[in-house]
């Protein structure tokens, strides 16, 4: 193959590529243990080249863009050998391994023959690591050593099979030893499965083919990228957000993005430092977002490769929310994430305000269950959806993960059969996407009943004490909370979104409010016959379409 590929080769291979990469998904899936991974579906999974460049991402987590990237990083630099049938794991966020400690990441080094062609790589969140609370995630933590269990980069299997050692470590660091095994064991054949289509790919074009149209993909992404830069006007464009409060007062997260013809770069000078709480974000963690969030912009059609990370720069101070210092805590990581989501957005919708929607609920709300019935312990992870921003021309979606999660819920019927909890109420809240002459998206009320004796309740969200912001004029959305027992005598609210070991017994409920999401416009821009629909579906209340709509149905 010549130094211009054949375009119709380059697509095929490219598209092949992909299917690769999402067949390894599938196989991860479908092999695990967990319900986080074979129902939530919490995992991603990549193909990269032999220079350790991403070449195809199936579409999954894009927080998890940053944290194979860092792996493959660390493996690079690192002494030891690298033979074929390797397999390394890590999960240190401060060292390459991902951006929390419930992220495993693994990664299979390709050999075709003795000729080192690429990598199969995969990361999947497990439901317990250790630590100080079950399910390792809640946002209260104060050091990454109460988060879990900390894996340095280290062999996990050969070409003789899986390594003892590694596996007997997180085992037994491991509340669910099992389900543990299960899932290592399913990244393992997920990888292997890579391993096996990538080496078919390499067979049928040639490893010079593949390597060719590998680097054209790779500088056809960065070419789309320095296009849709060239039609942003140039300019500093500023916005700022905040955290909710973790030691008195809230977090500020700013962002300034310096638009200069091909070139973009994001400063995040002014940002609050880093949080005593498990809310700092580490430098894989604010690349994967500010990556997403530029795409999700500029052309959401850009191969997330490679190509299109190295055209862009970051820079954050040392000890801030986005670049704290080891061992800073990070497990609930992901809501600031989406504050970094948020601010980016916030900036460039001053230069492109066509294309950027209101503020969405933009927090992960996670909540784990856990507790011991008929003799087993269990852990019941899920991340509860919210609003969607309202934008140009269109309501805001409800009930839906927004920028760096893509999970699903847990279904009702899976969650009811796995763990001794009861589900009394899955709705969405009305009036809680802003109004505006699009609505913003509504947020989710989930009632979850527990049946075991006893059972603890830890969580970390955002947005209990903020809002999310509205767009020309769009009104802001909800914001969330917890609630224990609702409607009872002894019904109490939980204070703020960073908790863990609430007790519970049985027959008690814990309630979950998500936030809405900002609207967009004036709301006296409205249709009628748009708030009569609202009204008979009952996202809007009498009372909103009068107080904030001006609508009376009975005048009408």
């Amino acid at each position: 193959m010549s130094n211009q590929p054949d375009p119709i080769t380059v697509q095929v291979i490219g598209a092949a590529l992909t299917s690769v990469a999402e067949e390894m998904g599938a196989a991860l899936r479908r092999a695990s243990y967990s319900t986080n991974i074979k129902e939530r579906a919490d995992c991603s999974t990549a193909l990269f080249d032999e220079r350790g460049r991403l070449v195809a991402q199936a579409e999954n987590m894009p927080i998890h863009m940053g944290s194979m990237t860092g792996l493959i990083d660390s493996l690079l630099a690192t002494d030891l050998t690298i033979t074929p049938g390797d397999v390394f794991i890590t999960n240190d966020p401060y060292h390459g391994g991902g951006t929390h400690l419930p992220d495993i990441t693994m990664v299979k080094p390709v050999f075709a023959g003795d000729q080192l062609v690429g990598y199969s790589a995969n990361i999947a969140h497990h439901s317990d690591i250790g630590g100080r609370v079950p399910g390792s995630n809640a946002g209260d933590s104060t050091s990454l050593f109460q988060e879990g269990l900390r894996i340095p980069l280290v062999r996990f299997a050969t070409a003789h099979g899986v390594e003892h050692g590694p596996l007997a470590f997180i085992e037994l660091n491991s509340r669910l030893p099992g389900e543990r095994r299960g899932d290592m064991l399913a990244q393992l054949a997920s990888v292997e499965s890579g391993e096996r289509r990538l080496l078919a790919l390499h067979e049928r074009f040639g490893t010079s083919t593949v390597t060719e149209a590998t680097t054209y993909l790779l500088e056809h992404s960065r070419k789309r990228l320095t296009a849709a830069l060239r039609a942003v006007p140039d300019g500093i464009y500023t916005f700022t957000d905040v955290m909710d409060p973790s030691d008195g007062e809230p977090t500020e997260i700013t962002v300034a993005i310096t638009i200069d013809g091909e070139k973009v770069a994001l400063d995040f000078a002014g940002t609050g430092k880093q949080a005593p709480v498990g809310i700092n974000v580490v430098r894989p963690a604010l690349e994967a977002t500010v990556f997403y969030a530029l795409k999700a912009v500029l052309d959401p059609g850009i191969p997330p490769n490679g190509g299109f990370y190295d055209a862009v720069q970051i820079s954050a101070p040392r000890g801030s929310i986005v670049n704290p210092i080891e061992p800073a805590p990070v497990t609930a990581r992901t809501d600031t994430c989406q504050r970094v989501a948020d601010v980016v957005l916030g900036a460039l919708a001053k230069a492109l305000p066509e294309r950027v929607p209101a503020a969405s609920h933009s927090t992960v709300t996670y909540v784990t269950f856990s507790g011991e019935h008929d003799g087993r312990f269990f852990v019941y992870p899920e991340v509860v959806a919210g609003g969607g921003g309202a934008r140009t021309g269109k309501d805001g979606m409800d009930a839906i993960q927004v920028h760096i999660t893509n999970s699903s819920n847990l279904p009702i019927e899976a969650l009811e059969q796995e763990y001794p909890l009861l589900v009394d109420t899955y709705e969405l809240i009305p009036d809680s996407g802003g109004a505006g002459r699009h609505r913003g998206g509504l947020g989710v009320r989930r009632d979850v009943r527990v049946l075991a004796e006893e059972a603890e309740f830890s969580a970390h969200a955002d947005r209990q004490a903020s809002r999310p912001w509205g767009l020309a004029g769009g009104q802001d959305g909800s914001s969330g909370r917890f609630v224990v027992n609702p409607g009872r005598p002894d019904e109490r609210t939980l204070p703020g979104g960073r908790i863990s070991g609430v007790k519970l017994t049985a027959g008690d409920v814990l309630r979950v409010e998500s936030p809405g999401s900002g609207g967009f416009g004036d709301p006296a821009d409205r249709p009628a016959d748009q708030i009569t629909d609202d009204l008979r579906n009952g996202r809007v209340s009498n009372e909103a379409a009068a107080d904030l709509y001006h609508f009376h149905p009975a005048a009408e």
